[in-house]
């Protein structure tokens, strides 16, 4: 499909900046532009690909100063990143979806597939089970007994949901990615471990989406339960009883040990590691490998190091470490300086 620079304003809202009648029908990167293809500007770093782009169109936030001339007709807008989002929101949704149930899928007797749903090849619905209308369920994707799948859901190659699990409505998980998972509980006795049977659930929540190979465990009773809007990336492990709340964003490697209550809005970036029955409140960030020891019940703090501590507080203390190898030196010379007059 083609659109105009000013098709695409329209519908962003935006204003352009240039020839309004220039058509796209691509998406490039910046920097690697051409002739027909939409890029966008969001991050002040990237700004002197604008410039020498190839690009036909360019979306750019409302406050960009240009410092030279630009060849690609610009599209202003109050978030450039925001707004390329909506656009590939809707490009993808002009993919013809399937539907239908292929003759190598496994469908129990009981289980109830909703008109306009699509089961791949090899995938296998147990009794009692649900998918909802329009899910797409790809080949080797199992939702066990009694589980649900809600509305416009998308289960990859190798989704597992377990039994009971619930999962909400346009939810998207990704290949080898685990729901329902027992959780790690295991009593010590005098001749090893007894496990600790796994009876509760997990309840994923509308708008959620899990990358591959991430692990969502249930619980031991009750719900471990992933709120609305939250957003894991792959290999991440979410312990049994947790509660990640609303618009809650997870990066690669994340680890959240099992009774943690997580708030909303919260970020963690790659390889963060939460201790077990921690309350976090809501908004609160951390950086790559921090390692958050304890709750942090009112929220809205920024956390880096292991153990994680004030943004702030750790940058200082960074500074300090660098030097401490010309202090330590010091602190010897001192010493000896001390001696001698000691000895004096």
């Amino acid at each position: 499909m083609e659109f105009t620079a000013q098709q695409i304003a329209d519908f962003l809202q935006g204003t352009v900046e240039g020839n309004p009648a220039a058509t796209v029908n691509t998406f490039a990167k910046i920097e690697e532009g051409r002739s027909g293809a939409l890029s966008f500007l969001a991050n002040s770093h990237y700004e002197h690909y604008l410039y020498e782009t190839q690009s036909s169109v360019v979306l750019v936030n409302n406050d960009l100063q240009l410092q030279g001339e630009v060849k690609a007709t610009l599209v202003r807008v109050p978030n450039a990143y925001e707004a390329v989002a909506r656009l590939l929101q809707l490009y993808d949704a002009q993919k013809p979806r399937r539907e239908g149930i292929h003759p190598l899928a496994c469908i129990a007797p009981t289980a109830q597939v909703a008109e306009g749903a699509y089961v791949g090849p090899f995938a296998y619905i147990g009794e009692g089970a649900t998918v909802g209308k329009g899910s797409q369920i790809y080949s080797h994707a199992v939702v066990e007994e009694r589980a649900s799948v809600g509305e416009g859901c998308i289960l990859y190659p190798g989704v597992s949901i377990y039994h009971d699990c619930v999962v909400g409505n346009r939810v998207i998980l990704h290949s080898g990615c685990s729901i329902g998972a027992d959780g790690f509980g295991f009593a010590p006795g005098a001749e090893g471990y007894s496990k600790i049977p796994q009876i509760g659930n997990v309840v994923i929540e509308d708008d959620v989406e899990i990358g591959a190979n991430a692990c969502v465990d249930r619980s031991t009773m009750g719900s471990t339960r992933i709120r609305k809007g939250v957003k894991i990336d792959n290999l991440v492990q979410v312990a049994h009883n947790c509660e990640v709340g609303e618009n809650t964003v997870m990066s690669a490697q994340v680890g959240v040990a099992g009774s943690t209550k997580i708030g909303k809005w919260c970020m963690f970036g790659g390889q963060v590691g939460i201790t077990g029955h921690a309350v976090i409140g809501d908004r609160v960030q951390s950086g790559a490998q921090a390692g958050i020891a304890g709750s942090v019940p009112e929220g809205n703090k920024t956390l880096l190091g292991s153990p994680a501590i004030d943004y702030k507080q750790f940058a200082r203390a960074a500074t300090v470490f660098k030097k401490l190898p010309d202090m330590y030196r010091e602190l010897n010379a001192l010493r000896k300086e001390i001696e001698t007059l000691k000895k004096g």
